[in-house]
């Protein structure tokens, strides 16, 4: 006769959480690590007395914003190698909807997070309960259905034993490279609290092997034939190649065939910045020397990547009429975007089997064009230098000033985590990366508010390694409030908040479509409705210090130098305000390198806007479908 043990759905849920393991390459450890939470009349006699209750086996952190605690668990998986998460509850209403942006972050990422919202009674005893939406066609429906669309699995417990299953394809989804992402299991709070017999096996240890395919044998030969028949190749590195941890085989394979390496905002740090095939960043933020690679390559080859707008620009970069697509992709859907021939198989493992498959027929690019991409990453780091260069350091500095300083001071121990604002396009241009893990920008979603909770969530999961949360004013200005939560538990991140008083990449994409910028500064307005007036006077290091934060103010570039150094050197949570200068042509970021399609009015009266759209259809000409 199977044992069985009476418990809540809510405790039922927390012991099965506990038991989950994943294991890569002999490597074990927990699935879910912790549970962050808020507490409300939803949760708070369900998950929340659960959580109390089982406190040994689960350990539980206090959030202050819903969407940030999702935040810090994708940071965590993140830097877990998607190997680890957390979960988060929340009660119902407007917890439960704040989830949404950080579950779409999570799905769009495939970064894995486990969400578990309250929900409205399940038996109905009033109808309706504080914050229920009523649905008059759909009794069934509640807010949590906003959660649908961007979870990878979506199910509402609406009897205790329907939780065994349920719980099983969470945790299958999860530890799935190809379709992991945010996973929902929507809880009524009367369920939560109901009890039930479990069968006892529900509770023991169970460990999800995460899968490493190889690729097919057809496959992999007509991907070797490719690869030998091009003359210009150049491999695309996007995230897929971090989160299979494939970053050494990349540089094997890079080492072997002298095939340049160019990073999306994802793969970045692929390929340290000094490695000899490194070419930098690709797309419209990219660098010149990968941009122009794209442009003459005739075969691209795409590891672990979505290829998004950013990455293709806009379907206008690779311009060579000869060229063509071979995707190393795990996920089906991705290997054969662009009309590309797949290669489907894990990152690490798919180019530990081309590299010995070139090897053995001793490929490799020709001198010539290895000469070339030389050159141009040497012309392109001089271009680097000359933005970082300080001439007076008794000034203000510009950004990317402020990255320079930055990129002095640290070693291949830091980690950078940025996701919006004008900084991605200045970092993926510009940061030398030292580390595979170094480079954390999140710009599948590119969410503001992501960077201080997500440093959270990746300094849980690095704690002896110094975690930079790099904001903006308005990113700053969106989620500040996880400082408190950094505080509460001495996680010792270092926040550099960059004040330049406004939205300034959307100032300049406004300025850039016609829009001259109207409603992206932070200033007073002006008598014609324009906000162009003195800047507010908001002061965000004395909002810092106000949530409990040791707070470094630096005026000038010397000033900098010495709070990032103390910062760096800070066992407490450290922020550092800097308020920059505009740049210079000198000093300044260099422009885009290739082109980003944001369309612009057909029909206007300001001159700034007919110019913008005459520019925008010379572009739009020039895209191309690659069939």
């Amino acid at each position: 006769m199977t044992s069985t043990t009476r418990l809540t759905v809510a405790q039922a849920l927390v012991r099965f959480l506990a038991a989950q393991y994943t294991e890569r390459d002999g490597v074990r450890q927990r699935l879910i690590g912790a549970t962050w939470g808020i507490f409300g009349h939803g949760n708070v006699a369900g998950l929340g007395q659960a959580l109390l209750e089982h406190s040994g086996e689960m350990p539980y952190h206090q959030g202050r914003n819903e969407q940030a605690m999702v935040h810090a668990a994708v940071g965590h998986a993140r830097q877990s190698g998607r190997l680890s998460t957390h979960a988060v509850t929340t009660s119902i209403g407007p917890g439960a909807t704040n989830l949404v942006t950080g579950a779409a972050l999570a799905t769009i990422n495939h970064l894995p997070v486990l969400l578990l919202p309250g929900d409205i009674f399940a038996t109905r005893p009033a109808d309706p309960v504080l914050q229920q939406l009523e649905v008059p066609y759909a009794g069934d429906v509640s807010v949590n259905d906003c959660l649908r669309p961007v979870s990878k699995y979506f199910d509402r417990i609406t009897r205790p034993e329907a939780l065994i299953p349920s719980a099983l394809h969470a945790m299958r989804v999860l530890t799935d490279p190809v379709e992991t992402g945010a996973v929902t299991l929507a809880l009524p709070q009367d369920v939560q609290a109901e009890a039930y017999d479990w069968p006892d096996d529900f509770f023991a240890e169970r460990t999800w092997t995460v899968r490493r395919p190889g690729a097919d044998p057809t496959e992999l030969a007509d991907a070797v034939h490719t690869i030998r028949s091009a003359s210009r190749p150049l491999v695309i590195a996007g995230g897929g190649v971090h989160h299979s941890r494939a970053e050494e085989a990349l540089a094997e394979f890079a080492g072997t065939t002298g095939i340049p390496v160019a990073s999306t905002q994802a793969g970045k740090g692929s390929l340290r910045h000094d490695h000899p095939q490194d070419v930098g960043g690709i797309g419209h933020t990219g660098t010149a020397t990968a941009d122009e690679l794209a442009r003459t390559a005739d075969l691209v080859i795409g590891v672990g990547t979505r290829y998004t707008d950013f990455t293709t620009a806009s379907g206008t970069l690779f311009s060579n009429p000869d060229v063509r697509f071979l995707n190393l992709n795990i996920a089906s859907f991705d290997g054969h975007k662009l009309a590309g021939q797949p290669l489907i198989a894990d990152a690490r493992s798919g180019l530990e089997e081309l590299t010995e498959r070139l090897a053995m027929h001793g490929h490799r690019v020709a001198d010539t064009y290895a000469t070339e991409y030389t050159e141009d990453k040497e012309r392109w780091e001089q271009r680097v230098d000359a933005c970082f260069e300080v001439d007076e350091p008794d000034t203000r500095p510009t950004q990317p000033q402020v990255l320079g300083v930055l990129d002095a001071l640290v070693d291949e121990s830091d980690i950078l985590i940025n996701a919006a604002g004008s900084l991605p396009g200045d970092l993926h241009k510009l940061w030398r990366t030292r580390s595979r893990d170094q480079y954390h920008l999140e710009y599948g979603y590119s969410c503001m508010g992501y960077e201080i909770p997500a440093a959270i969530g990746v300094k849980m999961a690095a704690p002896d390694r110094p975690v930079w949360a790099l904001v903006g004013d308005g990113t700053y200005l969106m989620m500040p409030t996880e400082i408190v939560t950094a505080v509460q538990e001495g996680i010792a991140i270092k926040v550099l908040i960059i004040q330049n008083h406004g939205y300034a990449s959307i100032g300049g994409l406004s300025e850039s479509v016609g829009g001259e910028r109207f409603g992206t500064a932070y200033r007073f307005p002006s008598e014609d409705g324009s906000y162009t007036g003195p800047p507010l006077p908001v002061d965000l290091a004395a909002n810092a210090a106000s949530l409990g934060m040791r707070v470094l103010r630096a005026r000038t570039v010397r000033d900098l130098r010495e709070a990032l150094a103390e910062a760096r050197a800070a066992d407490t949570p450290t922020c550092v305000y800097v308020e920059t200068q505009t740049a210079d042509t000198v000093s300044g970021p260099p422009p885009a390198q290739a082109w980003w399609d944001v369309p612009v009015a057909e029909t206007a009266t300001r001159p700034s806007a007919v110019k913008a759209r005459e520019l925008y259809e010379r572009h739009v000409s020039t895209r191309r479908r690659h069939l």
